[in-house]
């Protein structure tokens, strides 16, 4: 019979990666993004329709939209682990997971609709 240990050394090894890769993720497509703004500022006439017409490419909407998914993923593991290591009323916990969760799928929603709208 396997005891499984609910506690110990391991656990938070996933969480650990998982913020790591969306760091990543997120200093990939700044980088990127601003090479690209600074590529489009001396390149491209400055007027509004000229930067709307970029954006509304499908390529820059689907590399904005990663950004964001990756940045909502990255603050959700990092308020869950403040609030599980430093909040000690159960039932305290468990409501600021609830609004915490509440607040980034209603940004993530607002940011699908502002993106792709």
């Amino acid at each position: 019979m396997v005891r499984r240990n609910i506690t110990g050394a391991g656990y938070g090894f996933n969480s650990w990666i998982g913020q790591r890769i969306t760091a990543v993720i997120m200093l990939v497509v700044i980088v990127v993004f601003l090479l690209f703004v600074a590529y489009l500022a001396t390149n491209v006439n400055s007027s509004i329709a000229s930067w709307q017409a970029v954006f509304k490419c499908s390529f820059v909407k689907i590399f904005v939209q990663l950004f964001f998914v990756a940045l909502f993923y990255h603050a959700w593991v990092g308020m869950r682990d403040l609030w599980m290591d430093y909040i000690t009323c159960n039932s305290l916990k468990l409501t600021m997971h609830i609004i915490t969760i509440l607040w980034l799928l209603a940004n993530l929603i607002y940011s699908i609709k502002i993106i792709w709208a």
